[in-house]
């Protein structure tokens, strides 16, 4: 990671508290400090309840940081209301999650579409021919007409994939994309991440239990109770 780049994504003693004032007020994150560039490749690891996916929502600005600071994109986000958040989330980030959360009424290549229709008000051209292209990415021209709930649960993630990359993001978040897979699909799905991180330098966070896929990424960052206790980079090959 270059310092002297500027930081797609910087967390600055970032904390967030729910149901603050109340009885039941818990604190999830203590003062995360956290930087990404653009290009990286990041996994995320941790216990389960350690704050992992609090910190990629607040990231993915699903969420707001309690106390601390947010900038993304190289704008501080804290002090944004709702519509520019909205906006910002909906031109610079991807999510692909543990479910693929397609439509499953609707056709793998109506799935991918979807993002730049939200943005755009209707289809055009353009848009049908960017989706075909990322179906094609991803290896399933065959299936872009077929109905996502007649797909493998590969071939569902595989098309998430191409969803969360439709709008042409800087970063991707990813929150354990691979839990529901198989061991071959779920290496399919992380070298497709792989890819288009080295092509496109799109920045990959990436939320994983699975210590394998960890060490295939450029860095890891441990998260326990809600802190990052380590953050190290993986050895080059």
């Amino acid at each position: 990671m270059n310092m002297n780049e500027e930081a797609l994504v910087q967390l600055t003693q970032v904390r967030k508290v729910f149901n603050a004032g109340t009885p039941i007020e818990s604190e999830v994150l203590h003062g995360i400090d956290l930087r990404l560039n653009r290009g990286d490749f990041c996994a995320v690891m941790g216990p389960s309840g350690s704050g992992k996916s609090t910190l990629l929502n607040i990231i993915g600005l699903l969420d707001r940081p309690s106390h601390g600071q947010l900038q993304v994109c190289g704008k501080e986000t804290t002090q944004m209301g709702d519509a520019e958040l909205t906006q910002l989330r909906g031109h610079t980030i991807g999510f692909v999650f543990q479910y693929h959360h397609l439509l499953t009424a609707f056709t793998a290549l109506e799935n991918v579409m979807l993002p730049m229709m939200a943005a755009n008000g209707f289809a055009t051209t353009a848009m049908r021919e960017r989706a075909q292209a990322l179906i094609a990415s991803v290896g399933l021209t065959d299936w872009q007409n077929h109905l996502a709930g007649n797909m493998s649960g590969g071939q569902q993630q595989r098309i998430s994939i191409a969803r969360a990359l439709a709008m042409n993001p800087q970063l991707l978040l990813a929150d354990e994309p691979t839990g529901n897979l198989d061991s071959q699909s779920a290496d399919g799905v992380f070298d497709l991440l792989r890819q288009f991180n080295q092509e496109q330098r799109t920045t990959v966070l990436f939320v994983t239990h699975n210590a394998e896929f960890a060490k295939r990424c450029d860095s890891t960052i441990q998260v326990v109770d809600g802190m990052v206790v380590a953050s190290s980079q993986s050895p080059e090959d």
